[in-house]
């Protein structure tokens, strides 16, 4: 039986003790609780919120060494997540991600991930001096959308590179798909290397059975979790949770002191503390209501002409479960594409969707939203194809996955991104390395990562996406005129 205490918030009690005492401040911040805070800012925000804005002061703990109240709000967080020990991040999943990476591979040791790995995952390869081994997505082309990585195909992986220091996934995707963690755990462990897991959308898993599992439950060795995300702390607020002696949790804490600052928002700690005591006290009761909130804009919006949802499919590959709080509708239906139906929403009818892709809105449902939100969320859909809908047929060219298209690393992406670049015409670049790493939306998986040799192929996929009206990410140029190649 657990001898803590989950209805306590250590963070925020210290805080408060500080805060009522009288004192003159000759501490940073410069703002001194508030006094020379910007009149903007105080008549905006009101002035009791800058009190809570702390240093490290005595009994408010060290988040690089703690061993007060930042240690007991993370032990709380452990227990409540399922975790070893847990360290709270104030950079986001992130620093988590990168860490995470730092302290499993070394220069020139090999990881293995998808292809729609989070930018993150590059910036934490590029600092280690690791190699990636990537796998590429299950896609659904009807569906335009990547889902998991197989079991099968990481045991394939993992025979072709037996000295693999670590396997990293991303569960849930963008769109809430969850691979085979459970079986990809497993084999990744008859290696005896972890397993870490991007789980950056996926922090209130674990609280209801009718959600997916938490990736710790189903094996992970490490998890980073977006608190801020689904749960209730602030922006920039995360987690990073460790299972498993596999994983050196020296290392972690020497990584994340690289990568955190000296000088953490205690605002942040402090709803971290919050958001993890709210699940503790209330998990279960608050995803039930997300959950009703969710069947109910599901069922009523699939019930629109030229609408449809995405559902669960457990014949996909690389598909198990499906987040069902995670609501992706597609739009060509009212021969719309998913960038002009956002549009209309967005500015006309007071809808704001977390992600707009070609064929698709993608929508996050949280313990957040209300009753109202999801009303107003089938009306502007019930408007929307009532009198938005265009008169002439949307041609959209079918978006094949990227799997064709085979990309060779020259160098490390530590190298390309330690070297000189130019910045040249796309139309000179076939043959030369590239010093970027671009990732089209759709499908969500990048077609030249740093170090790679670029072909036409990669190229005309990439303009292809543009063409569409799709984003890309991680090129300096967004129109794609030019892209920045490495000078060796």
């Amino acid at each position: 039986m657990s001898n803590l205490n989950q209805s306590q918030t250590p963070i925020i009690d210290g805080l408060q003790a500080w805060m009522s005492k009288s004192h003159a401040p000759f501490y940073t911040p410069g703002h001194k609780r508030g006094i020379g805070m910007n009149l903007l800012l105080k008549n905006r925000w009101g002035t009791d919120v800058f009190g809570w804005d702390l240093p490290e002061l005595p009994g408010l703990d060290n988040l690089h060494a703690p061993s007060g109240i930042i240690e007991q709000a993370q032990n709380l967080a452990a227990e409540v997540f399922g975790a070893q020990q847990t360290w709270f991040l104030v950079n986001g999943s992130t620093a988590g991600v990168i860490a995470a990476i730092l302290a499993t591979c070394g220069e020139g040791e090999k990881i293995i991930l998808p292809r729609n790995i989070h930018s993150s995952a590059i910036a934490g390869i590029v600092h280690a001096g690791a190699v990636p081994i990537f796998i590429n997505p299950e896609y659904d082309g009807g569906l335009d959308i990547a889902h998991s990585i197989t079991p099968e195909s990481v045991k394939f992986a993992l025979e072709q590179h037996p000295d693999t220091k670590a396997v990293m996934l991303v569960c849930p995707t963008y769109y809430g798909a969850c691979g085979d963690l459970a079986a990809i755990a497993e084999i990744v462990h008859s290696y005896d290397i972890p397993l870490l897991v991007d789980e950056a959308h996926g922090a209130h898993f674990g609280f209801h059975p009718d959600l997916p599992p938490a990736a710790l439950t189903a094996g992970a060795d490490l998890t980073v979790q977006s608190t801020h995300k689904l749960l209730g702390s602030l922006t920039q607020s995360a987690m990073l949770h460790v299972n498993s002696s596999r994983i050196d949790r020296d290392k972690i804490s020497r990584s994340l002191r690289l990568l955190q600052t000296t000088s953490p928002s205690y605002l942040l700690l402090a709803s971290l503390d919050a958001a993890r005591q709210q699940m503790a006290l209330h998990g279960e009761e608050l995803m039930s209501r997300t959950l009703e909130l969710a069947k109910i804009a599901r069922s009523k919006i699939a019930q629109i002409d030229g609408l449809s949802v995405v559902e669960l499919d457990t014949s996909a590959p690389g598909y198990k479960y499906l987040d069902p709080t995670r609501l992706t509708v597609t739009v060509t239906g009212l021969n719309l594409t998913g960038f002009a139906a956002d549009e209309i929403l967005t500015e006309q009818l007071g809808v704001v969707a977390e992600l707009p892709s070609l064929r698709h809105l993608t929508f996050i449902i949280s313990l957040g939203n209300t009753r109202e939100d999801i009303d107003r969320l089938i009306g502007a859909f019930t408007e929307l194809a009532t009198n938005h809908a265009e008169a002439k047929y949307l041609e959209l060219r079918s978006i094949d996955p990227p799997d064709t298209i085979i990309t060779e690393m020259a160098i490390a992406p530590r190298q390309a991104d330690r070297s000189r670049h130019l910045s040249i015409s796309i139309d000179d670049a076939v043959g030369k390395i590239s010093a970027e790493s671009i990732c089209p939306y759709p499908p969500g998986i990048p077609v030249l990562i740093a170090g790679e040799i670029i072909t036409i192929e990669a190229l005309d996929y990439l303009q292809s996406i543009v063409d569409l009206g799709g984003e890309i990410v991680g090129c300096s140029d967004l129109d794609l005129t030019k892209i920045k190649i490495v000078d060796l």
